[in-house]
């Protein structure tokens, strides 16, 4: 794995208007290598989504700074997106609203391959990438209501991916699959983001998957990170509360299921208020 970075942010804040304003996240920090998967985990809530947003410059800090290969990450607005970032590319939760229903599927693969060739990088073809991400190639001329869920998400990865990212954000990328292909969707794309050489940021809830596929784990709650370090020493060894009830909750492979995270306001508290754990 190289040392080299492409994302780091520092101090990251995001809040959404109200009376008070709501702080989705709260003095969060991460950096991701080249060839790197980083998994953002946590529950429904705790600001997984809102870092995500904010690394791609979909939602605008109010605090801390997003850097891209050394480059500030500008918010998107209505001018033009800076070429050079459109090295950072991202795969939502629900490809059914991320796919143009009235555009071919290998029309928009392509378009991911107009970003690369923008960047001055080889061209490829859109067959290409269906093979790549287990689609067979003819079907580059179907329409998205022609493939199913799981499909549909194979063709939103081959299109972020045709870009030749060095950064891939993936937030809840899986959570939308049935369970037997979801480690084999997430196996796929840490996969070729380590051959592209790319880093890539993967945020699900799915605990059982991060610990198959990435690097390191940061675990929020909250908005804020309670723990970070090797995904293999946070499974094994988790220090703080939070993470070891997290933990707790993964039902058991018979499937008779632990007891689920259920915690009470008072642990919530609690949690909170203990300082976070790294390395």
């Amino acid at each position: 794995m190289s040392e080299r970075v492409v994302l780091d942010a520092q101090g990251l804040g995001v809040r959404y208007p109200g009376s008070p304003p709501v702080v989705a996240v709260d003095d969060v920090s991460l950096r991701i290598r080249e060839g790197e998967t980083v998994a953002l985990v946590g529950e429904s809530g705790s600001g997984k989504s809102s870092v995500a947003r904010a690394v791609v410059g979909i939602e605008k800090p109010a605090e801390g700074t997003v850097l891209f290969d050394g480059a500030p990450v500008t918010p998107l607005g209505l001018r033009r997106r800076a070429r050079a970032l459109t090295g950072i590319q991202m795969v939502f939760q629900d490809p059914s609203t991320s796919l143009n229903p009235r555009r071919r599927v290998g029309d928009q693969v392509a378009d991911g391959i107009g970003a690369a060739k923008g960047r001055g990088l080889a061209g490829s073809r859109p067959e290409e990438w269906f093979e790549r991400v287990g689609l067979r190639p003819e079907w580059t001329s179907r329409f998205p209501h022609q493939f199913s869920g799981g499909q549909k998400q194979r063709i939103a990865i081959a299109r972020a991916l045709a870009a030749r990212p060095r950064l891939l954000v993936a937030d809840e990328p899986i959570s939308a699959l049935d369970a037997s292909t979801q480690t084999s969707v997430a196996a796929l794309m840490r996969d070729l983001v380590a051959e592209l050489g790319a880093g890539m940021l993967f945020i699900s809830h799915d605990l059982a998957v991060v610990r198959r596929i990435a690097d390191r784990t940061l675990v929020m709650f909250a908005g804020r990170v309670l723990e970070s370090g090797e995904t293999a020493r946070v499974w094994e060894t988790p220090r703080h509360p939070y993470t070891q009830a997290l933990l707790a909750a993964i039902p058991e492979p018979d499937g008779a299921g632990r007891i689920p995270l259920a915690p009470s306001l008072a642990d919530r508290a609690a949690w909170a208020d203990i300082p976070p754990v790294e390395g």
